[in-house]
């Protein structure tokens, strides 16, 4: 089975790279300037004792040479209408594709221009990050995806598909009704993600202060009642475990659209809270704390896209420091 992994950063990179390793055909559709890097140092994993260069087998928009059975869209959400161009002359009749996106938009966005029937519905969970070389850094052990049909139920297609992806160093199941799976992640992400936002830290910076340790819990719960109002509530034992996490005492852990925050670097505000933030609205949920959380990031884009630094400091001069 012929798989293409759209992008090759944290996520996908990680994963294509783990199901090259287990033997599998696997090409990566990646930007002129990604492919030049990962030509020059290989595709790399380091981190936690794990230390792997492979020769990833490239292609680019021009050269694309598909249809393939399999694509893997792991890009940012800020990337998705270029990528799904880029990737379009990769998916034939055959094709399934498979989006590795947080939130809900981007099915929307894959379905219109391949149609639903060819787009099923992932949820990935991984701890990595790309340093400043490229390469890419695991965090911590986590590493999973769940995949299922849109329309829920079984299907000898997702049957094929988790065939071909398991047993490559990670977990893969099948889920019986994705989009609740995919709910319940935008309901993690999103509670991890606006807490160190609006702390400006990890989860034990937040944890650390007096006050800090209910905040967690009280965003989880705005982001659980959107979750229940649109038809996919998160049981109990669930959220409990979204609880613990953003309460641990010295946790240094950080949503990947927190550390591009702090980077100064685009965000996925509107994939991740400004879609939440407006389905909360039709549904009649209070958010007063994702609202926050959202007006925040949408600043920080907006003096992004007028060229300023993310604190407002125009990038032509130096920051100070006080």
């Amino acid at each position: 089975m012929r798989i293409l992994v759209v992008g090759a950063g944290a996520t996908g990179g990680y994963f294509g790279a783990r199901l090259q390793q287990a033997g599998r055909d696997v090409t990566f559709l990646v930007r002129p300037g990604r492919a030049e890097v990962l030509r020059e140092r290989g595709l790399r994993i380091t981190g936690l004792g794990d230390d792997t260069v492979l020769t990833p087998r490239l292609v680019t928009a021009a050269t694309v040479d598909g249809p393939y059975d399999v694509v893997l869209v792991s890009v940012k959400a800020t990337t998705l209408p270029a990528a799904i161009e880029d990737v379009a002359a990769a998916v034939g009749p055959g094709t399934t594709v498979l989006p590795f996106l947080n939130g809900m938009a981007h099915l929307a966005a894959l379905n219109a221009r391949f149609g639903a029937d060819a787009v099923l519905g992932g949820v990935v969970r991984v701890l990595t990050t790309l340093n400043a070389e490229g390469d890419i850094v695991r965090l911590g052990a986590l590493a999973d995806i769940v995949i299922g049909e849109q329309r829920g139920g079984a299907s000898a297609r997702v049957e094929r598909v988790a065939e071909a992806l398991s047993g490559a160093g990670f977990d893969l199941a099948v889920a019986p009704d994705i989009l609740r799976a995919m709910w319940h992640k935008w309901v993690f992400i999103s509670t991890l993600g606006a807490l160190n936002t609006l702390v400006r830290g990890t989860v034990g910076d937040a944890v650390a202060v007096p006050g800090g340790d209910d905040l967690g819990p009280r965003i989880a719960a705005e982001a659980a009642a959107v979750a229940a109002a649109a038809g996919h509530p998160v049981p109990e034992p669930v959220l409990g475990q979204v609880r613990a996490f953003v309460t641990r005492p010295g946790s240094a852990d950080t949503a990947s659209l927190y550390r591009d925050l702090a980077a100064g670097q685009p965000t996925e505000a509107e994939q991740i809270f400004g879609d939440l933030t407006a389905r909360a609205r039709a549904l009649g949920v209070p958010t007063p704390l994702l609202d926050a959380t959202t007006v925040a990031l949408r600043v920080h884009e907006q003096r992004l896209a007028a060229g300023a630094g993310p604190a407002g400091t125009p990038r032509s001069e130096p920051a100070s420091a006080a």
